[in-house]
């Protein structure tokens, strides 16, 4: 078999509200999902006996390899839905931060998803059922397109396409547990009742889309700054920034992004602050968003 290769794009929440809170304890939410150029690197080898893990990358360190890995998990979901006994090597190159609010495991694990459906021949459908059980956030990595999330993550809604604007991300170095972060909301007085965003058609330019998140938040970004006071500094530099038009923290955090007019301005958003960046070891990637390809498609 010719070697597979694909990318896991990080999962950015351009807003994040919090809508209420189902009886199990999950909370319910409404968030525009969009995907940057910015990605980990799934690879399929040489058949083996038993599906096998390698990591590697900037950010692979310290990450197993084991049974509870998401990517491992979404492989033998796949091999047992198809009925085949074949199994492979498969190699994570890590490039995206972990447990940094841009959806890299649930990526990870969607990639490895869309990368055998193309050796099994599984379909969207059969990849969105087996994505659901692996994590709120599979689902919508499946697809890799701006869509609205509603539910815990299962409620998927095709939103515009972005349009051609530049995204900067920085991620600070920090971990913030996502329990944490919602039982902080919730002592910081919890649910908001809102008025239910409108998406428009289609954005008509990058200040579209912005005008229409000026009208929304993220409903974590207070509790997570309470528990990590450095996701705050890292907004101001980037809303510091010439030509930026919203800086935003992105899930339970820390990452933060930046949306710019075009993917150049982006970048020398990002140039203007490596100095910065390189002093206190934030990880930063800037340019244009990342627009989907169909599912089975390298």
């Amino acid at each position: 078999m010719t070697r597979l290769q694909d990318t896991a794009h990080a999962k950015i929440n351009l807003y994040l509200h919090v809508t209420g809170r189902r009886p199990d304890g999950y909370h319910l939410l409404d968030s525009l999902a969009v995907f940057a150029g910015a990605a980990d690197t799934i690879s399929v080898g040489e058949k083996c006996d038993r599906f096998s893990l390698s990591i590697e990358g900037r950010f692979g360190k310290g990450l197993e390899a084991d049974d509870s890995n998401l990517v491992l998990k979404a492989a033998r979901a796949l091999q047992a839905k198809s009925g085949s006994h074949d199994a492979y090597r498969l190699t994570l190159k890590k490039d995206l931060p972990v447990a940094s609010g841009i959806g890299g495991g649930s990526a990870d694990a969607a990639c490895t998803l869309r990368i055998l459906s193309r050796v099994w021949n599984a379909t969207e459908s059969d990849l969105c059922t087996l994505a659901e059980p692996l994590g709120a956030d599979v689902p919508v990595c499946v697809r890799q397109q701006a869509t609205r999330m509603e539910g815990i993550g299962e409620i998927l809604t095709p939103a515009p396409e972005m349009p051609n604007g530049g995204i900067l991300l920085i991620n600070p170095g920090v971990g913030v547990s996502t329990p944490d972060i919602f039982r902080s909301f919730a002592a910081m007085g919890g649910i908001v009742q809102r008025t239910k965003p409108v998406l428009p058609s289609q954005w008509s330019s990058m200040r579209d889309l912005v005008d229409l998140l000026l009208q929304t938040t993220n409903d974590l970004q207070a509790p997570a700054i309470a528990h990590a006071p450095v996701i705050s500094d890292v907004l101001t530099a980037i809303q510091s920034q010439s030509d930026c038009l919203l800086s935003r923290m992105s899930g339970s955090g820390a990452t933060c992004f930046g949306l710019f007019p075009t993917p150049q301005k982006a970048r020398e958003a990002e140039e203007a602050l490596t100095q910065t960046a390189t002093r206190l070891g934030w990880w930063t990637w800037s340019g244009p968003f990342h627009q989907n390809s169909p599912v089975g498609t390298p």
